[in-house]
């Protein structure tokens, strides 16, 4: 609770100048989101794995789960400049040394052979729709690896979307896990193993996964 407490209080501040999530909304959804970024571990435990979050904005789920596992090694990938700099300072305050940040974009970290199918776990909350989160991911998970990605109502909708993706990446839906974060249903972690090597193509080059998804 202690590290909880730590991350709202520099979260809040910096968020003042920064804006790295919405004024608006964050003081009071907070704890909301510190939630939703722990519900993966209802359903799967962890312990002496490599994790990759994607798209980690100002830390929900990546730096939310990289306190709560400290034998887990995360490696935080945020596209955004400022955010990968409040990332870094987070880290460091919180005295977190089994988190790293890049500031790159994922297709390029997914063809860049120091990270390419090295992962145990892959995570994304609130980033693109399943059918570009999996070339994002898939491509950094060992096989056998697994994909957990965050989802709103239309989960089912979005599994069943991504099916030409899934075929092309080698890769299946093994559950919908199905919570309440503010009324019944209205969160969903999509559990995506891993079962091959990815074809090299993938992903392709930067922009292409989201204009043209899979």
């Amino acid at each position: 609770m202690e590290y909880i407490n730590k991350y709202r209080a520099m979260l809040l501040s910096a968020n003042q100048n920064q804006n790295l999530v919405s004024r608006r909304t964050l003081e009071e959804e907070f704890d909301k989101h510190v939630q939703d970024s722990l519900a993966v571990l209802q359903y799967t435990h962890w312990e002496n794995l490599t994790v990759i979050d994607m798209g980690s904005g100002a830390g929900f789920p990546g730096l939310v789960l990289a306190m709560h596992c400290p034998a887990v090694k995360f490696v935080l990938v945020e596209s955004d400049q400022k955010k990968c700099t409040f990332l870094e300072y987070a880290a460091c305050q919180l005295e977190l040394p089994n988190v790293t940040v890049h500031n790159r974009r994922l297709e390029e970290v997914g063809r860049d052979k120091a990270y390419r199918e090295q992962f145990d776990i892959v995570t994304a909350r609130a980033l693109a729709s399943l059918n570009v989160l999996l070339e994002y991911g898939i491509p950094l998970l060992k096989t056998g690896g697994t994909g957990w990605f965050w989802k709103g109502t239309r989960a089912a909708e979005e599994v069943a979307q991504a099916e030409n993706a899934l075929q092309l990446l080698q890769a299946r839906v093994e559950n919908i896990y199905w919570y309440r974060l503010i009324e019944e249903r209205d969160r969903a972690l999509v559990k995506v193993i891993k079962e091959a090597p990815t074809p090299e193509k993938y992903p392709r080059r930067v922009g292409v996964p989201s204009k043209r998804p899979l």
